[in-house]
């Protein structure tokens, strides 16, 4: 833990455009709220985006303008005519008059939801909001405006009415690719960490009682300038009781741990203890250290476990990490088949013809119906941004990513125990870029999983036969977990380069197999 930077916790007033979880039951509840009233709000904020160097944003407003572009098309359709400006005021709607949230503008407004959740300002956080309050008033039901709902509240601090959403998504949904579960699992056990942790300072040091309902920030204020001049013992209390009114006050989780974050790192200073930067300059009742180690414990746990969930098994089932060597050598002298995700094999009937392949690779969110897609998974082969099929059993599985961060991130979060037996390691993170060497300016699009795990097969060039089945790059359509159907497809451009290198090498080309093998 560093030292602790000399700052105050923000004091928040009935008039902050955020107010804090506990003043605030409304996050928790969706606000009725029609959709010309949210498309006009999307016009506002389209006009207070300007040209500049966060490409969040940029991308936001790119979202705002296909929306509104999309509505204006139309209702110049319905009405014949131009569209109403929606920046002009009109007379309130009668019974009956709302637009009503079809198919065709949902996902458009669901995309702005998403681009401003990504941004991560107060007024891009309140945007994405007003989206799922409209979204969900006419759509009860909606997955997608529940999880989007559930983050943009898990990113403004408002974990209890987070967690509620989280679970509204879940009793509507079958399959988990998301990690919802294990999300939701790790705010509770955080906010049991974070709750744990307060009620040991507060026992602790029972004088910090009288700073609790004051000004935070004038208890920070005072707690700080005590410190600096070595009063811990009374700049103490003031600082815990900042915490605890904090607390009570249901101010957001970052802000919480923003404050616990700078405490401990002032209690770590004054303890002298190796490592910390400090020394007691003549300061008395310092605490027990073993108490403040428990702290520190308790603090990055809760921590943790908000980030990626409880982990039951460490070891994940005793999986075993694969090097590119090592797969090639499970792979040499077999015949491989990958499987596409798409209708031309789900309406087809080769099952048992794929299921007599040594080895069958599959894709994602890839479904099973014997009969058309057989039965068997030998290996993964999936992105790591979501965890589709990571709960089903194969021998390996491989898991794409292009940031290695991101890539261990999702690793720790997503994989299930004794799903798998072996896991490609980093060697095995992102073949062809990092195998190939093939730079942005040979190939501009990002690969996808079947072109990186097809690449890579192509590259190891080892097995007797390499047969692809399906791969008609979704023009029949993709054929996926019921979860993932709603997923977008991935561009045109990118499935045009790809088609184009397999037929390069493809030695023959039926209705449903290519072998380039």
């Amino acid at each position: 833990m560093t030292k602790a930077r000399t700052r105050w916790p923000r004091q928040r007033d009935a008039e902050d455009s955020l107010p804090p979880e506990g003043g605030t039951t409304h996050l928790a509840t969706v606000q009725p709220t029609e959709l010309e009233t949210c498309l006009r709000a999307c016009a506002a904020h389209s006009g207070k985006l300007v040209a500049g160097l966060d490409r969040r944003r940029t991308a936001l407003a790119e979202a705002l303008r296909n929306l509104l572009a999309t509505h204006a098309g139309m209702e110049q359709t319905s009405s014949g005519g131009s569209p109403i400006p929606l920046l002009r005021r009109t007379a309130k709607a009668g019974s009956g008059s709302a637009l009503v949230l079809g198919d065709k503008l949902l996902d458009p407004l669901l995309a702005v939801g998403n681009k401003a959740l990504d941004c991560g300002y107060e007024d891009e956080l309140k945007l994405a909001i007003l989206i799922t309050d409209t979204v969900l008033t006419q759509r009860k039901r909606s997955r997608a405006g529940w999880r989007l709902r559930a983050r943009t509240l898990e990113a403004m601090g408002a974990e209890t009415a987070a967690v509620e959403a989280y679970e509204h998504y879940l009793d509507l949904t079958d399959e988990d690719g998301f990690g919802v579960a294990a999300k939701t699992a790790g705010l509770r056990v955080g906010a049991e960490r974070q709750s744990e942790l307060l009620r040991k300072l507060e026992r602790d040091c029972p004088d910090a009682a009288a700073f609790v309902g004051r000004s935070v920030t004038d208890s920070w204020a005072e707690g700080l300038e005590l410190h600096g001049r070595g009063a811990w013992n009374e700049a103490r209390p003031r600082l815990i009781g900042a915490l605890l009114t904090q607390e009570r006050a249901g101010a957001p989780v970052p802000e919480i741990q923003e404050a616990l974050a700078q405490y401990l790192g002032l209690a770590l200073e004054v303890s002298g203890a190796a490592g910390s930067g400090g020394s007691t300059r003549g300061n008395t009742g310092t605490g027990d250290l073993a108490l403040l180690t428990d702290l520190i414990a308790l603090y990055a746990e809760q921590r943790r476990t908000r980030m990626r969930g409880p982990i039951a098994d460490p070891t994940f089932g005793g999986v075993e990490w694969t090097t590119l060597g090592e797969f090639r050598n499970r792979i040499a002298g077999k015949s491989i088949c990958l499987i596409a995700n798409s209708q031309r094999v789900g309406t087809g009937s080769m099952g048992a013809e794929i299921d007599a392949y040594d080895l069958v690779v599959r894709f994602n969110s890839y479904k099973i119906d014997p009969s058309a897609t057989g039965k068997r998974t030998d290996i993964h082969a999936t992105i790591h941004k979501h965890g589709f099929n990571w709960d089903q059993k194969v021998h390996t599985r491989l898991v794409f990513g292009g940031t290695s961060g991101d890539w261990k991130y999702s690793l720790r979060n997503r994989l299930v125990p004794g799903a798998q037996q072996y896991l490609g390691d980093e060697s095995l993170r992102w073949p062809l870029r990092d195998i190939g060497k093939v730079g942005a300016d040979v190939w501009p699009a990002i690969p996808t999983s079947g072109f990186n795990m097809l690449w890579l097969l192509d590259y190891l060039d080892v097995s007797t036969q390499l047969d692809l089945i399906g791969f008609d790059f979704y023009e029949s359509g993709a054929y996926r977990l019921p979860a993932a159907m709603k997923m977008p497809i991935t561009s045109v451009h990118e499935y045009t380069s790809e088609k184009a290198w397999v037929m390069e090498r493809a030695q023959s080309v039926t209705d449903m197999r290519i072998r380039l093998r």
